[in-house]
């Protein structure tokens, strides 16, 4: 009788280490199917003209080359290109959060007369595509002198960043007792410093996923940058990329350097804080 127990749970454990090995290899197989583009970007920036138009397909450069890395982190255009992107990006993630991140709270908590047409409002927004904001955008920052300027494209970014913390965050706030809230007046609190102090550091996980998606909105920007700033001083890397196609061709392992430049602080900022986007976009999910 135990003999017989005992060959049922290896065999139950068997499959089941079966089953872990088969989901493991999947999940393999599907990771690598993803980053294998990646992967390319990176070997290609690495080749030679020649061996990137070669006819025998090379996985692995025979001879590296690194001087497409050498003429991006040399050349003065790029750095500036680097800078407006970090500017752009930074300014996005400020403004965007402190405004869409006070919206969400006022829109949890608060009775606001007509909640619901403000929340089909936000989402309309964000369903909106950019190109049809551009013309009366144009106009308005034109008159207002502002364009060639950070202001203009962070602006224009924020319309859909705002939303977008609002649609997140408001749930999240939804999820949290009100009784904190109550505690919190009893100490001595009012709305704002009980939403600074206790509210903020409570919702800090579904916070720095909004941070990451404000700061990736501004960072991968283009159709705004590329219109409201004329001055290709003012342009981040994403408008700059056109450089390396002239009249003789197209330099594809600089292309590939600079894309890369592009991935590496997405990548960065992903894997370093991969466990708070992960709970922020699940928090908030269910209402108990």
């Amino acid at each position: 009788m135990v003999k017989t127990q005992v060959g049922k749970l290896r065999a139950v454990s068997g499959r089941v280490i079966a089953k872990r090995m088969l989901m493991n290899l999947i999940a393999l197989l599907i990771a690598v199917a993803f980053l294998f583009p990646l992967y390319w970007i990176l070997i290609s920036s690495f080749k030679t003209d020649v061996e990137i138009f070669n006819k025998n397909i090379a996985y692995w450069p025979r001879d590296f080359s690194f001087v497409p890395w050498v003429h991006q982190l040399t050349d003065n255009d790029f750095l500036f290109s680097l800078r407006n992107s970090f500017v752009i990006a930074l300014l996005n993630m400020t403004l965007s959060t402190v405004f869409g991140c006070t919206a969400a709270y006022g829109l949890a908590r608060f009775r606001t007369p007509g909640k619901k047409i403000i929340m089909l409002l936000f989402l309309v927004t964000q369903m909106m595509p950019g190109s049809l904001l551009l013309t009366p955008l144009y106009l308005m920052f034109t008159g207002a002198g502002m364009l060639n300027s950070y202001a203009a494209p962070t602006l224009a970014i924020a319309t859909g960043s705002i939303p977008f913390i609002v649609v997140t965050l408001r749930p999240f706030f939804l999820s949290l007792p009100k009784s904190l809230d109550e505690a919190a007046r009893i100490d001595g609190c009012n709305a704002f410093t009980s939403f600074i102090r206790i509210m903020i550091p409570i919702a800090r996980v579904g916070l720095v996923t909004c941070l990451v998606f404000c700061f990736l909105h501004g960072w991968n920007d283009l159709v705004y940058s590329m219109t409201f700033n004329i001055k290709a001083s003012m342009r981040p890397l994403t408008a700059n990329i056109y450089k390396f196609m002239d009249k003789y061709g197209t330099k594809w392992n600089q292309i590939m350097a600079y894309g890369m430049i592009l991935v590496v602080p997405v990548v960065l900022i992903f894997v370093s804080l991969q466990k708070y986007i992960v709970g922020g976009l699940t928090s908030g999910a269910i209402k108990e």
